[in-house]
């Protein structure tokens, strides 16, 4: 199906998402808006449709894949929860958070999703047209961000098709994606002890992961890239730059001119993409605080900032 016309853009009301349901149960390819950021989706149980997914992003095989499933009692069929992660989940799902917990033996999946590893990456989505279609799928649905590998995620269905436009089956066009920034994830071990993997829009209260390997999507140094140069910790714009602003900051684009690190998150891959679509050749930005959620923007610029290879 993928690449041999253009990508479908489907609304996202009834009958855009009983297509998309019906495109996926098919084993194709369809980009569907979270509260985060837009996901390329297919079934996780199948090897085929989770090859699609790697072969359309030119996502290297060792980065795992986030499943999305529609409630709790389908993660339990994927994975072994202990009180802490059971706990978790019932404080913030549906919502940005993704728990990284040990495979179950029987689990239903393509092994390309966990890329060999003994853990799995779930996440309960809250966006009502992703639930909608997850409900018509009937199974769970692994979703890494709709782009191509290792550039700046999409926030709207204009973004997906930037990068995969004939490469995919289709897009559940529902606007812009309101939080703007990948989910927190979060491993919990066995012992109970909660790492933390990515920080996102969810505090969670867990320590940093200590080590290099890579146990969920966004751990990669270099990551989010606009395909610029980029400065962090701007004052002012240089010349040939394109300036990213916050608070007092003005620039060719504002993260927030009020401040708000909230609206920043929303505002964040929006200002990379036109940033990367400018004349300028390079990019600035400016001091974001490090507290709140703005330590989950600060780390996707420093990954975005990160020489490649």
């Amino acid at each position: 199906m993928t690449g041999k016309s253009p990508t479908e853009r489907l609304g996202a009301d009834k009958g855009g998402i009983a297509r998309a349901a019906v495109l996926l149960r098919a084993g194709g390819l369809a980009a569907l808006p979270t509260e985060t950021v837009y996901g390329l989706a297919a079934r996780a149980d199948s090897d085929a449709a989770v090859a699609r997914i790697y072969a359309a992003k030119g996502r290297p095989g060792f980065n795992p894949l986030i499943v999305h499933v529609e409630s709790l009692a389908q993660a339990e069929t994927l994975a072994e929860f202990g009180d802490g992660a059971r706990a978790l989940a019932a404080s913030h799902w549906p919502g940005p958070l993704t728990l990284v917990l040990p495979r179950r033996r029987d689990a239903t999946l393509a092994a390309a999703v966990t890329a060999g590893l003994d853990t799995v990456a779930l996440r309960c989505p809250a966006h009502p047209a992703m639930r909608a279609v997850l409900g018509q799928v009937g199974v769970p649905l692994a979703a890494p961000s709709a782009n191509r590998s290792g550039l700046v995620s999409p926030t709207t269905a204009d973004h997906v098709l930037a990068t995969l436009d004939g490469r995919i089956d289709a897009v559940l066009d529902a606007g812009p994606c309101p939080a703007g920034l990948e989910s927190t994830i979060v491993a919990v071990r066995a012992d109970g002890r909660c790492d933390l993997l990515r920080p996102g829009p969810i505090d969670v209260a867990a320590e940093p992961a200590r080590g290099s390997a890579v146990e969920a999507p966004g751990q990669l140094a270099s990551h989010y890239a606009p395909g610029k140069p980029l400065r962090l910790d701007a004052v002012r714009g240089e010349a040939g730059e394109y300036l990213i602003g916050f608070g007092p900051v003005e620039g060719d684009c504002s993260l927030s001119p009020r401040g708000d690190l909230a609206e920043a998150a929303a505002n964040l891959y929006a200002c990379l993409h036109r940033a990367a679509g400018a004349p300028q050749r390079r990019i600035a930005v400016a001091a974001i605080p490090d507290t709140g959620i703005g330590i989950a923007i600060n780390d996707r610029l420093r990954r975005a900032a990160a020489p490649k290879g």
